[in-house]
């Protein structure tokens, strides 16, 4: 791994980090019956979102990789409000609860949509 920096420095992976976990913690309260379905389906879909970026920062070299990378990333943040939708409408999370997560997803994504914009930003330095 570079010695520079990191993909675990970027304020975009550090959000998105800190949201995968307050979602497994939120999770451990919906009911059993949605162990493999919503609670499996929400948890992986915030943590792949964690994982796209650490994949897209190993191959920042490459510009197109990179931004299919971070795409993905975007597509997983996505697939987490609906998620976060599913919660809320079931009843397993409060309004206001959903509110602030949905936001945060809308801000990570900002984030990786100026990343897809402005790969140059993010290229390896040689």
């Amino acid at each position: 791994m570079d010695n520079e920096n990191s993909f675990r420095d970027l304020i975009v992976y550090k959000k998105a980090f800190e949201l995968a976990m307050e979602i497994f913690k939120l999770t451990k309260t919906f009911p059993k019956e949605e162990l493999y379905s919503l609670s499996d389906q929400i948890r992986r879909s915030s943590r792949s979102v964690c994982s796209s970026i650490a994949e897209a920062y190993r191959k920042r070299r490459y510009p197109a990789h990179f931004i299919s990378k971070i795409s993905d990333a975007d597509m997983e943040n996505s697939e987490t409000i609906v998620w976060l939708d599913f919660a809320e409408n079931c009843g397993y999370l409060k309004k206001s609860i959903k509110i602030e997560l949905e936001n945060k997803c809308i801000e990570i994504g900002k984030l990786l949509n100026h990343m897809i914009i402005h790969p140059e930003k993010y290229q390896r330095k040689i």
